[in-house]
């Protein structure tokens, strides 16, 4: 399955007569994240090139989005995790059709082995979230917001590697759109990019100590780094119990489930943040991610004591 064109629909608690708060649903994306849209397009150029193998090295929602894209275009994936990812994600995305290599107790490690299988004549190396093909499909997002809300004054996205947001950058730009304002999510014990922006370049946390597993990237890509700054922007640095307060507000008013990397965005509307004060149409992006459950949710209502 490829990417489907996800509604864009207003918040039912939070919109009112002064300001309305836009939920971009690409958790509906039949993988379950936004992931698809990028995945896809580079898939695709694999496939123009010869190639009928693509290897991506990731134990999430990067490696899920490859595994579908790759069975919508008759190519074959072969998904590199390393031994920390959970037996139910794995399974996940070998039903996706892909081949599962587990390898290594860290990502780079994983990354270093993807590296050499890719280096087949037949293959082609998928990275997570630092390739302009992957920012390109991404981008198909912001086309569809603006068709659905072309008044729209701020668009909230997390960042993780930074993928997400070099895709709304880069659709921003393609529309001219540099009076919207850009709103760049993280957790606190995974600001990498709050870290990069501060600095003006690329830097290497040295840990990453967050709940929201999807934003852990020690270092950003640097072209989103390098762009933001052509947009009013803000980064916004939350706790992981306010993430975690998006993810339950959100099940609780949509009666869906996104992971804490989600939750962050949706926490600055659910906390009415400093951030988007004054703009009358917010689109908060719900980037989505597979590695959640009910009874994950339910613990944190157990043991956590979330804002309200």
């Amino acid at each position: 399955m490829l990417p489907i064109r996800t509604p864009l629909i207003l918040h039912p608690g939070l919109s009112t007569s002064g300001r309305r708060i836009w939920l971009k649903l690409e958790n509906l994306q039949p993988c379950g994240s936004f992931k698809l849209r990028g995945m896809t397009t580079l898939c695709a150029y694999a496939a123009s090139q010869g190639k009928t193998t693509v290897v991506c090295p990731s134990g999430g929602n990067a490696g899920l989005a490859t595994a579908f894209a790759a069975r919508g275009l008759g190519l074959q994936a072969r998904i590199v995790v390393p031994t920390t990812t959970a037996e139910a994600t794995r399974v996940r995305i070998q039903q996706a059709g892909a081949e599962v290599i587990v390898h290594g107790d860290l990502w780079d490690e994983s990354n270093q082995l993807a590296l050499q299988l890719a280096e087949a004549p037949d293959a082609l190396y998928v990275p997570a979230f630092d390739h302009s093909l992957l920012w390109e499909g991404h981008s198909r997002m912001i086309d569809e917001i603006l068709e659905d809300c072309p008044q729209v004054g701020a668009v909230v996205t997390s960042v993780g590697g930074g993928g997400l947001l070099a895709g709304v950058l880069t659709g921003l730009e393609r529309h001219a759109r540099y009076d919207c304002k850009v709103i760049a999510c993280e957790t606190a014990g995974a600001a990498s990019f709050a870290a990069a922006v501060e600095a003006g370049q690329p830097v290497r946390l040295a840990k990453i100590d967050t709940v929201a597993k999807s934003l852990a990237a020690t270092q950003v890509a640097a072209w989103p780094v390098e762009h933001i700054g052509k947009f009013a922007h803000q980064c916004v640095v939350l706790s992981d119990a306010e993430a975690m307060m998006g993810v339950a507000r959100y099940a609780d008013d949509l009666r869906q489930l996104v992971e804490p990397a989600c939750g962050v965005s949706l926490a600055v509307a659910y906390l009415d943040h400093p951030a988007i004060a004054g703009v009358e149409d917010v689109v908060v992006i719900v980037c989505g991610g597979v590695s959640i459950s009910a009874e994950t949710v339910a613990q944190w209502h157990n043991t956590v004591s979330l804002p309200k």
